[in-house]
């Protein structure tokens, strides 16, 4: 098929004509949504292009489309929770992974104001793997952090795809204990294939920096509150992930290994990544069911990355209860249930 750019010299495609706007639609449409969707959603992808077609082409005066437009939408919509309603595990393994997916920064941006950035672990440097600060939530005032991992290539790689080093751990710990000290309320978002396994991780010590976080955020007095918003994965994730309440989104997953170091390990191939996230117990259905989280927060249909603004007032909703709840909590309450929640991990 000729390039959009090179319809005007293919015969019967005269530029203004219907048949040249309607392949114009279909490519443009095309090319933007095989960035967007996944495998297994093609077949919405493909109704969605044919919406958009019939709305770029329904712009001539001369046509009256809406019914077939209203038609298609309700077919798209039943055939979205049909394909929902049944996600696999490595599903819902690519949905957690989606680069649309929004990070800790679409969070702040949508759900928290006046958020002031802290840097640095007082020992080697900033490490922007984790970002982390204080803000407000409503009339409550948080500490928040969380893993960032990029979106456009520089910055994915600024951020290291969001696997911090040892430094970006302790750089957290330091904002928890200023938390602590002022009686903040902290909220930790978890979105990370794991901590950096680098050598230059190793030389500072990464695993004594997992221990340490681990370790100290058990017995921090202040409400402590772990939203799994994306992938959850090693003890990169366990690092920012031990608190008095863990939710987690309907399609990310919360595991002990990423799915290919899993395949890697059992079957010494990373392209049985898919096999390996049947076995693995990594959804949030699952992780639920073990009483490992607390809550699942439900997203919109198609994904949080599908309607950002539903996604933040579900989540917002969310956050603020736990907090104002956990308020209610004397700091020996909240260390006993805390203490007694991770000494139940692995008894159901």
């Amino acid at each position: 098929m000729a390039p959009v750019a090179q319809l005007d010299r293919v015969p019967g495609y005269e530029p203004g004509g219907r048949e040249f706007e309607s392949l114009r639609a279909r490519q443009f449409y095309g090319l933007n949504m095989d960035k967007k969707f996944l495998d297994f959603e093609q077949p919405i992808a493909e109704l969605q292009a044919k919406i958009e077609e019939l709305r770029f082409v329904g712009d001539d005066k001369t046509l009256n489309i809406n019914d077939e437009i209203k038609r298609l939408e309700k077919k798209c919509t039943l055939l979205t929770k049909k394909v929902f309603s049944n996600l696999t595990p490595w599903q819902v393994t690519q949905l957690a992974r989606h680069p649309q997916r929004p990070y800790i920064s679409d969070y702040i941006e949508h759900i928290f104001t006046d958020f002031h950035e802290l840097h640095g672990d007082r020992h080697y440097s900033d490490s922007p793997e984790i970002i982390a600060g204080l803000a407000k939530l409503d009339e409550h005032s948080v500490v928040i952090l969380g893993n960032q991992k990029g979106k456009s290539t520089a910055e994915k790689i600024k951020r290291n795809f969001g696997m911090a080093k040892p430094e970006s751990y302790r750089k957290a710990l330091r904002v928890m204990k200023l938390a602590e000290k002022f009686n903040l309320p902290i909220i930790t978002f978890i979105d990370t294939a794991g901590a950096y396994a680098g050598i230059g991780a190793e030389e500072r010590n990464q695993s004594e920096a997992i221990a340490r976080n681990l370790f100290e955020m058990i017995a921090l007095e202040t409400p402590i509150i772990c939203f799994v918003s994306g992938e959850g994965a090693s003890g990169g994730a366990l690092a920012i992930g031990v608190g008095d309440r863990m939710l987690m989104l309907e399609y990310s997953i919360f595991s002990v290994i990423t799915p290919e170091g899993c395949a890697s390990i059992l079957w010494k191939d990373v392209a049985k990544a898919k096999d390996a996230s049947s076995v693995m117990g990594l959804t949030a259905s699952r992780i639920k069911e073990l009483g490992f989280i607390d809550e699942i927060i439900p997203e919109p249909m198609g994904g949080a990355h599908r309607n950002i603004p539903q996604n933040m007032r579900t989540v917002k909703e969310r956050l603020l209860s736990f907090i104002v709840e956990l308020k209610d909590y004397s700091i020996a309450e909240l260390l006993e249930d805390r203490t007694e929640k991770i000494l139940q991990y692995g008894l159901k």
